[in-house]
């Protein structure tokens, strides 16, 4: 029997079918569970290198380049991104998602270890990690005024954009990177030093000690 045609001789049953269907969607669209905080699992592995003393350079070439030709060939890889700073490589490798977090993770150790031989003898050993995306930022501003100066721009973004932005609904945490932080800088004149026969460490230790935020107690005002 065909459908199609049963269908244009007999139209008031498919059009009471789909009805009933754009009910059902409809209802089941607008009573799904909206959750403010949801837990995201994006399989993402850092693999961190440390070598002491050893210049980018040389951790590109005999490092880095060596853990990106080992993670290239595991499968699910969207894409791979390498930071090398002063003795230390970093790289991040990012895969699909349909791809589970532990399986990664697990295949890049064993991509790691298997060339493990071929890395410099000096570096600690390599650090495969799971990259915890839950608690960084969705969205990232960058804020400039040529009118101010690093700290006011600082204390403007704390003060009142930050406190601007935590009241809006659906907005959990704001942070600030980079900057300036507030701090107090104490330079110490080396023969005054001499002179009362103390060292620096006894200056920090009586600073720390001195700098204290203790309780006044409790007050009642009648």
């Amino acid at each position: 029997m065909n459908f199609s045609a049963w269908s244009i001789r007999n139209p008031i049953a498919p059009l009471l079918g789909f009805f009933l269907l754009m009910v059902v969607g409809a209802h089941a669209f607008f009573n799904l569970p909206i959750t403010r905080f949801p837990n995201i699992d994006v399989p993402v592995v850092n693999v961190t290198v440390t070598q002491s003393g050893a210049s980018p350079a040389e951790l590109e070439m005999q490092v880095t380049k060596e853990v990106e030709d080992a993670v290239a060939g595991i499968n699910g890889i969207d894409e791979i991104q390498s930071t090398v700073t002063d003795g230390q490589s970093q790289t991040v490798v990012i895969f699909r998602l349909e791809v589970p977090t532990q399986q990664a993770v697990q295949d890049t150790k064993d991509a790691i270890d298997r060339i493990r031989g071929n890395l410099p003898s000096t570096i600690d050993e390599p650090i495969v990690s799971k990259v915890d995306v839950e608690g960084q930022a969705i969205q990232s501003f960058a804020v400039s005024s040529p009118n101010m100066t690093l700290e006011e721009m600082s204390w403007f973004v704390d003060d009142v954009i930050k406190r601007a932005l935590q009241g809006q609904a659906g907005i959990g945490r704001v942070d600030r990177y980079g900057g300036a932080d507030r701090e107090v800088r104490i330079e110490l004149d080396p023969n005054k030093l001499n002179a009362y026969g103390i060292t620096a460490l006894s200056v920090s230790q009586q600073l720390r000690s001195t700098n204290i935020d203790l309780g006044s107690g409790r007050g009642q005002v009648g």
